[in-house]
């Protein structure tokens, strides 16, 4: 099997449910990806990175999101980058920002230049606000945001409120991939 579908096979085991759900946009589906099952999953972390790894620009030094979701995706990306002998870096952006200290919502940047081309990675997307979130903390932090990855689009409205903002939401998998065999 190629690693995507052996992701495919490991979100519809550890992450999909049915049922009815409130998702974080407030939305009721019957549909509930939980893709951090997958993503802190030991086989499911590797696969994750290696995926991302093979689609990440050139020109991107790394890769980090909104805390929670994207921590282990992040982690991950870094860990196997440095397994092979690459530096893709990672980061993580808090919700709100660091009560002490320095106070920031980007948390990794000694490791990133000012002004570097990054990804911003999410588990799970719904409608694309927390990832637009991400995409602004990341500018704010003077990064220039040129990628945009998630690993599962639940294909309702992230992909085209992303376009609307100027940027491209690519997908490792989606609901309709992940409903194809039920």
């Amino acid at each position: 099997m190629s690693e995507h579908n052996d992701l495919l096979a490991l979100l519809r085991e550890k992450s999909v449910r049915y049922g009815t759900f409130t998702l974080a946009s407030g939305k009721t589906s019957d549909f509930y990806v939980d893709a951090r099952q997958t993503t802190l999953h030991a086989r499911g972390s590797s696969l994750v990175a290696s995926l991302i790894l093979a689609r990440l620009k050139p020109d991107v030094v790394a890769v980090g999101g909104l805390t929670l979701g994207a921590d282990p995706i992040a982690s991950s990306v870094a860990t196997l980058s440095g397994v092979r002998g690459g530096d893709m870096h990672g980061f993580l952006i808090r919700k709100e920002p660091k009560g002490h200290g320095v106070g920031a919502y980007v948390v990794g940047l000694g490791n990133i230049p000012t002004g570097s081309k990054v990804c911003v990675v999410e588990d799970t997307t719904t409608t694309g606000g927390s990832l637009l979130l991400a995409v602004d903390r990341a500018r704010e932090a003077g990064l220039e945001v040129v990628q945009c990855i998630t690993v599962v689009d639940r294909e309702e409205g992230a992909a085209e409120r992303l376009t609307a903002a100027g940027h491209v939401l690519e997908a490792l998998t989606t609901r309709t991939e992940l409903e194809a065999t039920r």
